[in-house]
């Protein structure tokens, strides 16, 4: 059996493990890199494997850090199933085709502002190459042996985090492997605890948030404070937002607060028509997440939903003091970006992240504090605040990540850390070795090994 790694190695973003065992190659997750211009540099550089050569697809979750090179794969001749949970499928349908209709109008806006220096600005991918991709799709039930052909099997196990996040035990040529996939929060509010893994002969596990922890502080407590002393002084607060999972934890605790009394006169927007479709989707599958239906519904019903263009035009122009909530969580692209540019200048406003910040993002620059951010060619002061509540995140902070690793009865072989950056990952990997005992191993872009 050989591992290799062509993403999610020294970097928080761009997750595809490629597994060759019994004469198939099993490619898990399969994701787009974001971030740094070197690592978005990559989403163009052909897979050292050939796409057709690949023979199935296992996604952990539907964000795109894990899914959104699916339609390129596609595109480049792979003809295999995808495998996923049903939840994960049924967000796909809405984050796949959104991002190639995202990457198509993002390139005709360069075009016709002449800020991009390639001539034309051309799309990685368009939307109808996502909706072919979709077609691929085959969810899975959790918890049942799944066979993949050639001697493989996977099972998927809840990990939290979002909506139908799932880690995947692979077992090939008698060796059990054990993908974390992105694992969530314990006593989430909304989503259920990692599940237990108890064994593996090798282990992947993330470590977005393997150099830190968590604030305790009540996210509720913050953000009120945040959204009233902002309102106060006339302002604005601007949330980016990842669609999915983000925006629904948001609305959760906007509508707690407002029903409890605080910020009721605050209107609440999300600008996403993706978030929007998503929260749909949430509600439909119950049997993922911890609400009752009266409380999701509720959730979902909280924010004035913003769809068409022009409507987010002007929202974007109304002074009011308001809380938009808008789409992408680090504010590499999408609506936001707008909103950014009309408030990020305006000191009585707020932005206010919710969540990990990848380095080279807009987002990650704002809350180190840059004077300013380049949108759409443009240097865009920031004189507002910038908030971070961290402890949003949907990912296990160090701690979590070592609850969840003292469930094995057994430790791995080896475990392997991944989809971090490099300083966080060689943290974790300090701390799994000195509480555990284990033998880790922070992998490379592109290193590839035998599992002996």
């Amino acid at each position: 059996m050989r591992l290799t790694f062509l993403g999610g190695a020294g970097t928080v973003t761009g997750s595809k493990f490629l597994v060759e065992a019994g004469g198939r190659r099993i490619l898990v997750d399969c994701g787009l890199f974001q971030g740094l211009k070197d690592l978005r540099l990559r989403n163009w550089e052909r897979l050292p494997v050939a796409a057709t050569a690949i023979d199935a697809v296992v996604l952990t979750h539907a964000h795109l850090d894990h899914t959104g090179y699916l339609p390129l794969l596609i595109r480049q001749g792979f003809a295999g199933p995808v495998y996923s949970t049903a939840s994960t499928k049924d967000l796909c349908d809405i984050l796949l085709p959104d991002s190639g209709f995202l990457q198509e109008k993002d390139a005709e806006f360069a075009n016709r502002h002449s800020y991009s220096r390639h001539k034309p600005a051309l799309p990685l991918y368009t939307e109808d190459d996502a909706r072919a991709a979709l077609r691929r799709l085959q969810p899975l039930a959790f918890h049942k042996p799944h066979d993949i052909g050639g001697g493989a099997s996977i099972v998927f196990r809840r990990a939290g985090h979002i909506l139908g996040a799932a880690s995947v035990a692979l077992v090939a040529e008698g060796k059990r492997v054990v993908f974390s996939g992105d694992i969530g929060r314990y006593g989430d509010p909304m989503m259920p605890d990692p599940e237990t893994v108890d064994a593996a002969d090798y282990l992947l596990v993330e470590s977005t948030y393997g150099d830190r922890l968590h604030a305790k502080t009540d996210p509720e407590v913050e953000l009120a404070r945040i959204v009233s002393r902002t309102v106060g002084r006339g302002g604005t607060v601007v949330i980016p937002a990842f669609a999915v999972g983000r925006a629904q934890h948001l609305m959760f605790h906007l509508e707690r607060l407002k029903r409890a009394g605080e910020l009721q006169n605050v209107p609440v927007f999300l600008d996403s028509p993706m978030a929007a479709d998503a929260s749909d989707v949430f509600c439909r599958n119950a049997e993922d997440h911890r609400l009752s239906a009266t409380d999701c519904q509720r959730a979902c019903a909280l924010a004035r939903y913003v769809r068409g263009t022009d409507e987010s035009k002007a929202l974007t122009q109304n002074p009011m003091p308001k809380v938009i909530i808008s789409a992408s969580g680090m504010a590499t692209g999408g609506r936001v970006l707008h909103h950014l540019k009309r408030h990020a200048p305006d000191p009585r406003c707020t932005i206010l992240f919710a969540g990990f910040q990848a380095a080279g993002t807009r987002g990650a620059s704002m809350v180190a504090g840059a004077a300013s951010v380049r949108i759409h060619g443009e240097d865009i002061p920031v004189a507002a605040e910038v908030q971070n509540l961290s402890m949003l995140s949907a990912h296990a902070d160090q701690d979590e990540l070592l609850r969840w690793l003292r469930q094995f009865k057994t430790p791995p072989r080896r475990t392997f850390i991944t989809h971090g950056e490099s300083h966080a990952a060689e943290a974790l990997a300090a701390r799994i070795a000195a509480d555990l005992g284990w033998r880790c191993h922070v992998p490379q872009h592109l290193e590839s090994l035998e599992l002996s």
